[in-house]
């Protein structure tokens, strides 16, 4: 038996290539392991450096925005590389050193991190920077003096207990000028929601020193409109807005207006107040340094061996051995399973019919093919005898019950046996005679023992016949019934298609069919049935006007004791053999049945049986 089993699929072979694999798998999943956490690690690093690489712009910018050169700068330049652990060098825009936090003539890196210039600052170096590219933090000549610092400090704790007083709560911040402003949980609190009687207008009134400031940069505004040929407006067309991060000049129509914009001069007017303002701070902050970080060509950074790193590496470690325990567990399991299946099912009692999956083609795999033909045989049978009793169950306990409990009632004295009792114990009789006969029919089918009388049959004939059966029945409910026939490719001339077939089991399936379409055609519905020959089949249809069968039913409307209403009882609804019966008959003549439906437009139930030559004395049977 070996000899016929591939190299490839050889027990032994298979355990030798499972070992193999356990092996790269292992070694494969250790590197990825170790490249995946060493990869976090320093990517974790690269973040932190780039956090402090930005926070060192900040406050070197800062530094910039308060002091009007690097004079004094090396201190904090040296607190910054302690703290950061980093080299910082400042030098000129030719690499003249102003400060440096290594030692002298140490290289520099080749090129700046980035350009230290609080007028011209970009959006990560400190927040509240994004609206003028000025750091917020330069305020120069705005910066106020004591005494005003000290009054405008009275008025905002007196206008802080005034909103208080009236349901505003507020806090006082105090600008890098000097100023105080108010602000609640939503930020800066505007004139508008100030309570009327705290509004005052002292508060946010200029002091002397931003009047003159202010005077200042609208003079040089007015000079850079005139240098763009832009009429300059009459009266003064900046105002300051406090906020929390500095005075920020406004360009408008004029003080009383401070967020008009007119149109005229708009355009250019934006320009010139930022060079203004620029100019006016040029002389109040630090030159233009550039910035270099780190030590050498480059700032890299350096992966150590911590406690944390070894800890990842320790349960990388474990994680690759139980892996391979549980791929070695799982291969293992997976090549035993059959042989143990196999044990199993032999000592199971012989009525249970177990059998075990094939899932390869080796040694085990033939063997379990050979155990399952053994029980392939019993198994049949046993379904068949399980399903006749489960069938037989389910159908005659709801007519035994009523004839029994009628039978009670009548034995007790409490119904008397008049006509309407007999003819329902009747009725009820006939409905299990009429079970009994469709199981007895199925069982006959199932075992291959139904009794077939064949001869040639005409199918207008047939169906002519099966008309006749059930037209008193159609019409009570009425439901016109009709027959149809095509005969121009029949042989011989006979007008008419023949089946080899037993006449009676014919009738049988077709007269199912016609009672099933009764039951579910609505009064003035038609019924149709029809033949026709195919190529070497004749097909019979048997169509309705009824109410048809959902899309997803179709599948099960041949199965047995199935209903298309739950609701319908037994006796309006059939025994749910019909189909079967009829799909069971078909096939005993060799020929397969099917059905094509839709909601409210009715059904179509189609039987496709083998053709045959009509018999020699056809015309006398016509």
């Amino acid at each position: 038996m070996s000899s016929g089993i591939p190299l490839r699929k050889r027990l032994l072979v298979r355990l030798m290539i499972t070992s193999v694999l356990i092996a790269l798998c292992s070694v494969a999943a250790t590197a990825w392991l170790a490249v995946q956490t060493t990869t976090r690690a320093i990517q974790e690093e690269q973040g932190q450096v780039l956090a402090d690489d930005t926070d060192i712009l900040r406050q070197l910018s800062g530094y910039a925005a308060t002091h009007p050169s690097w004079a004094g700068v090396q201190d904090t330049l040296l607190r910054l590389s302690a703290a950061k652990g980093r080299r910082i060098a400042l030098t000129t825009a030719d690499r003249t050193p102003i400060a440096d936090s290594a030692k002298s003539r140490t290289a520099l890196p080749p090129g700046a991190a980035a350009t230290v210039d609080p007028l011209h600052t970009d959006t990560y170096s400190e927040p509240g920077a994004q609206l003028s590219g000025v750091d917020p933090r330069a305020v120069g000549p705005y910066r106020l003096t004591p005494l005003e610092r000290a009054r405008l400090g009275k008025l905002a704790t007196v206008r802080q207990k005034c909103a208080a007083r009236n349901g505003v709560d507020t806090t006082i911040t105090w600008t890098p000028s000097g100023r105080p402003v108010l602000s609640d949980e939503n930020g800066i609190l505007p004139n508008s929601t100030v309570p009327d009687v705290c509004a005052d207008g002292q508060l946010n009134t200029l002091t002397q020193t931003e009047e003159t400031a202010l005077a200042r940069l609208t003079t040089l505004a007015e000079a850079c409109l005139r240098r763009q040929d832009v009429a300059v407006p009459a009266k003064g067309f900046l105002s300051l807005e406090f906020s929390s991060q500095a005075p920020q000049p406004q360009f408008a129509l004029d003080r009383g207006n401070p967020v008009g914009h007119p149109t005229a001069i708009g355009a250019k007017g934006s320009e010139c107040v930022a060079e203004a303002r620029r100019e006016q701070l040029d002389p109040d902050v630090a030159p233009v340094a550039e910035l270099f970080l780190g030590t050498g060509d480059s700032a890299l950074p350096h992966f150590d061996m911590s406690n944390a790193n070894k800890a990842k590496i320790v349960g990388v470690t474990g994680l690759v051995l139980a892996l391979t325990v549980a791929v070695t567990a799982l291969v293992a399991t997976r090549l035993v399973r059959p042989l143990r299946a196999l044990t199993q099912a032999a000592q199971q009692p012989l009525e249970q019919h177990v059998r075990v999956p094939v899932t390869t083609r080796d040694e085990t795999g033939i063997l379990a093919v050979a155990f399952n033909e053994l029980t392939e045989r019993r198994e049949r049978m046993e379904a068949q005898r399980k399903a006749m009793v489960s069938d037989i169950a389910h159908e005659l306990r709801s007519p035994l019950t009523n004839i029994r409990g009628w039978l009670e009632v009548t034995r007790d004295g409490i119904v008397d046996p008049d006509r309407e009792l007999l003819a329902s114990l009747h009725e009820e009789a006939v409905l299990l005679q009429r079970v009994i006969d469709d199981l007895q029919d199925l069982a006959a089918a199932d075992a291959g023992t139904l009794g077939l009388h064949r001869e040639a049959v005409r199918a207008d004939e047939l169906l002519a016949q099966v008309a006749a059966a059930h037209r008193v029945g159609a019409e009570a409910a009425g439901i016109g019934l009709r027959t149809g026939t095509d005969g121009t490719s029949a042989p011989t001339g006979s007008g008419s298609a023949w089946i080899d077939a037993d006449p009676v089991r014919m009738r049988q399936a077709l007269g199912n069919l016609v009672s099933n379409a009764i039951r579910h055609t609505p009064d003035g519905g038609t019924i149709t049935l029809s033949a026709r020959e195919e190529d070497d089949q004749v097909v019979l249809e048997v169509a309705d006007t009824g109410s048809g069968i959902a899309a997803e039913d179709l599948p099960s409307v041949f199965d047995r004791f199935w209903r298309a209403e739950k609701s319908r009882s037994r006796r309006t609804g059939g025994s749910g053999l019909g189909l079967s019966i009829v799909r069971q008959l078909v096939a005993a003549h060799g020929g397969g049945v099917a059905v094509a439906s839709e909601l409210g437009a009715g059904s179509v139930f189609t039987l496709r049986l083998p053709a045959t030559d009509p018999p020699v004395d056809a015309d006398e049977v016509r």
